[in-house]
């Protein structure tokens, strides 16, 4: 095939300056690695967007709206997810409090550092146990303050010491129960 003139496509779009957009989209998705349309036959990506175009394989309006596309700086998104939310049950309203930083931004419940505590379930039984080791604890503190006082403290008097503690918190919580 002879080589591609500038007049073969003209007619193709509405002027040179769209036939030179819409050339150079097609180029570079030739060099992205789109395949081409017609045969290479040893040409450069830019003969082949130019033979693609005058044989009409591709659709200028395509090219156009993608070159377009890739132009803009702002690109306006449809918001299709607005449906989805609704349905899905996006409780963002009673979610955010109300709360704002410092910076006026405002704060999501993800980022709130304050937590509503859970209750705990504590028995009887655990009180007293707990109750019970707390006096053990002092009564053994007591034992040692006194055992200090006296400088010779032998391991026997030690254990006796805290025998009888554990014997007296004992004899309490089977007054208690």
């Amino acid at each position: 095939m002879a080589r591609v003139t500038v007049e073969d496509c003209i007619d193709k779009v509405e002027s040179p300056y769209e036939l030179v957009l819409v050339a150079k989209e097609r180029t570079t998705q030739l060099n992205s690695g789109v395949e081409p349309t017609v045969s290479i036959d040893n040409d450069k990506n830019t003969v082949i967007s130019l033979r693609e175009i005058a044989k009409e394989n591709i659709k200028v309006s395509d090219l156009k709206d993608s070159a377009v596309y890739k132009l803009r700086k702002h690109v306006e998104q449809v918001d299709d997810t607005s449906l989805e939310d609704e349905e899905v049950g996006d409780d963002f309203e009673n979610l955010y409090k109300g709360e704002i930083s410092k910076s006026g931004t405002p704060i999501l419940p993800s980022k709130r550092a304050r937590k509503i505590p859970e209750k705990i379930q504590v028995s009887k039984d655990d009180l007293a146990e707990l109750s019970g080791e707390a006096q053990t604890e002092v009564n053994v503190e007591v034992a040692q303050a006194d055992n200090t006082e006296s400088d010779d403290v032998s391991l026997d008097q030690v254990s006796e010491a805290e025998e009888q503690t554990q014997d007296q918190s004992s004899q309490d919580t089977e007054n208690n129960s």
